[in-house]
């Protein structure tokens, strides 16, 4: 019992049932974005009063119902485009902007490739001496340093 405990309180599925009750109410308000306020939108630019949810097409007594189908993509199409410009594009810019300007601490050994400090004249897990690093480019600025005249007076 101490296990199935521990394993409720992880960090990662109490993220996922958050993010699943997130989502189920996510879906209840994009469900009503697209029934009340998007199908109304497209059956006026067509011109008619199509209730796309009555939609059918009767074959030898089988009933199929297009129209919820039709619904239902529109469903998805909002929730992804939904999720992709609230939180996908948002999240990507931020990303871009936190690493933009940072500077690099690490690099790849060339002997063994594992992941040394920037600094390092020699690898840690292999020991095999690594080549001085090239100077930084222009894109990442570099910290100001103050002249002499800056300098206390002695």
């Amino acid at each position: 019992m101490k296990g199935f405990r521990n394993f409720l309180m992880q960090g990662n599925f109490v993220t996922l049932a958050v993010a699943v009750v997130i989502g189920v109410a996510l879906n209840a308000v994009v469900q009503a974005l697209v029934a009340d306020l998007i199908t109304p939108l497209i059956t006026a630019a067509g011109g008619a009063h199509v209730n796309f949810a009555n939609l059918k097409v009767t074959l030898h007594g089988s009933v199929f119902s297009y129209g919820v189908v039709l619904n239902t993509l529109l469903s998805f199409v909002v929730i992804t485009a939904v999720v992709y410009y609230m939180l996908v594009a948002p999240n990507a810019r931020l990303t871009a902007l936190a690493n933009r300007n940072k500077a690099a601490t690490t690099r790849e050994c060339p002997e063994c490739l594992s992941t040394i400090p920037v600094g390092a004249k020699r690898c840690m897990y292999c020991t095999a001496e690594v080549a001085p690093v090239q100077a930084p480019t222009a894109d990442v600025p570099q910290p100001r340093r103050p002249g002499r005249h800056h300098l206390a007076s002695e």
